[in-house]
């Protein structure tokens, strides 16, 4: 088995690691905002939490939809077929803006919406303007994405990773100057990191577009492009396909996301603590995303280019490379635990309560490891298969069924706090994982496959 993935080990990692790069990026805006904010004190860092995890269900949800079109790219890349890559960048260009319109708006409605969610007052009164100047940044970020993805599709994964380089230092510097006014900036506290996020973002848009709109190693597809106004029936398919993987991405967020405001009921503090955890833990998950999305493009084309056996053990590569990585993830995460919650702490020095509840966080984290790395990479192979609903479905019910019934239950009626919430998002993190895992195994079957096309020739035939 091993000696079939290896030649697909390469290919996955020289994909995988320019796409890590470019995923951390945008968590690391995150990291940057949460470490430079917690340095002003404990309730701003957890208005920060409040903002974050009541608008990421909007912005997942966008960012998914325009993930349909790297499936679609890369088969359509596999057959060599640039007419449907022409319809392709111009729909999902259109795609991705229209729905950072919605995003926009719908972000704005956010605000008068907090005092519903039973957070403590003084953090909704520093998290509702900080969503509002946040949620501009949507627009840019839907714009990037579009472009992203479809050079992304064609196996482009550097362009993005430099962009996103280049927008993390951006947002760090004016993070940095506009939230303790350095460089002659206003001391903005912790609105300034919300406008440095807006900025960085917009720079990201421009500079991304420039590359797929100019670029000469592009042209071909852009020469194929007869008009610039979107085809109906490759939105229909963009749409077939992104719908359910940002539906799949929301109902995991939002279940992180409810679990974060369960968890904003028992205090600053609390919430604080899962602030640093989840932040932390989310930098390696989106080192394992960039392992998916590679796996997306890997098993699309070779899904396109009719080459079953060989997308199938690019999947198990992708599988192997998410369980090594997160793996080592997760024995870091234990040997740091009580080490990493100070690089949030207040610039006063460092809550003890914060960090001691904290590191009890992590180390579930760290046992959640294997699972998150195992369901995001599986979700990446499946969507190279073109399959996206039932995982939709396996998302719901693990999410929202079970982790999120279980984690109140043990953390709220059993009184275990933030970590039996977090204990319930563990189980649920499993049960997505180990199905998946059966499922991409299904489906890539030879006498599965086979028997399907059989059971899909004979009404034809008949």
């Amino acid at each position: 088995m091993l000696k079939d993935l290896r030649p697909h080990l390469r290919p996955t990692v020289l994909l995988a690691v320019p796409v890590v790069l470019s995923q951390l990026g945008h968590i690391m805006v995150s990291f940057v905002d949460s470490v430079l904010v917690g340095k002003i004190g404990t309730v701003e860092l957890a208005a920060v939490s409040l903002g974050v995890n009541s608008t990421n269900v909007i912005l997942i949800l966008g960012i998914g939809l325009s993930m349909g079109s790297v499936p679609l790219v890369a088969a359509a890349d596999g057959r060599h077929d640039h007419p449907a890559l022409a319809r392709l960048l111009v729909s999902s260009v259109w795609l991705s803006v229209l729905a950072g319109l919605v995003l926009v708006g719908l972000g704005q409605l956010v605000p008068p919406l907090m005092h519903f969610l039973g957070q403590p007052p003084a953090v909704e009164a520093l998290a509702a303007p900080w969503v509002r100047v946040i949620s501009w940044s949507f627009l840019p970020l839907m714009v990037f994405q579009g472009f992203r993805e479809f050079a992304e599709g064609l196996g482009l994964t550097r362009q993005a990773m430099w962009l996103s380089v280049l927008a993390n230092v951006v947002n760090a510097a004016l993070c940095y100057a506009l939230v303790f006014g350095h460089w002659g900036a206003p001391a903005l506290g912790l609105m300034g990191s919300a406008w440095a996020t807006l900025m960085a973002r917009i720079l990201m848009a421009v500079l991304m577009a420039a590359y797929v709109l100019l670029a000469p190693r592009l042209h071909t597809y852009r020469a194929a492009v007869h008009n610039w106004l979107p085809d109906a029936a490759t939105l229909a398919r963009l749409l077939g396909l992104g719908a359910p993987i940002g539906v799949q991405m929301a109902f995991e967020v939002g279940a992180f996301a409810a679990a974060a405001l369960m968890i904003g009921r028992l205090g600053a503090v609390s919430l604080a603590a899962h602030q640093v955890a989840i932040n932390l833990a989310s930098i390696t998950y989106m080192a394992a995303s960039g392992i998916s999305a590679a796996a997306t493009i890997r098993v699309g084309k070779l899904f396109g280019s009719g080459n079953l056996a060989g997308a199938r053990q690019a999947g198990f590569a992708a599988y192997l490379l998410g369980f090594a990585f997160m793996g080592t993830m997760a024995v870091l995460f234990i040997a740091t635990r009580h080490v990493a919650p100070l690089l949030y702490s207040p610039a006063a020095g460092p809550d003890p309560a914060v960090v001691a509840q904290a590191a009890t966080l992590l180390l579930i984290a760290a046992l959640f490891q294997v699972s998150d790395g195992l369901q995001v990479v599986g979700l990446g192979a499946l969507r190279g298969l073109e399959d996206v609903k039932v995982p939709s479905v396996v998302a719901l019910l693990a999410y929202w069924a079970v982790a999120l019934p279980l984690g109140y239950f043990l953390g709220i009626r059993m009184h275990w706090g933030a970590p039996g919430l977090w204990t319930g998002l563990l189980v649920g993190l499993s049960i997505v994982a180990g199905v998946l895992l059966l499922r991409f195994r299904r489906e890539t079957a030879p006498g599965y496959v086979a028997a399907r096309r059989v059971a899909a020739e004979e009404p034809a035939a008949a």
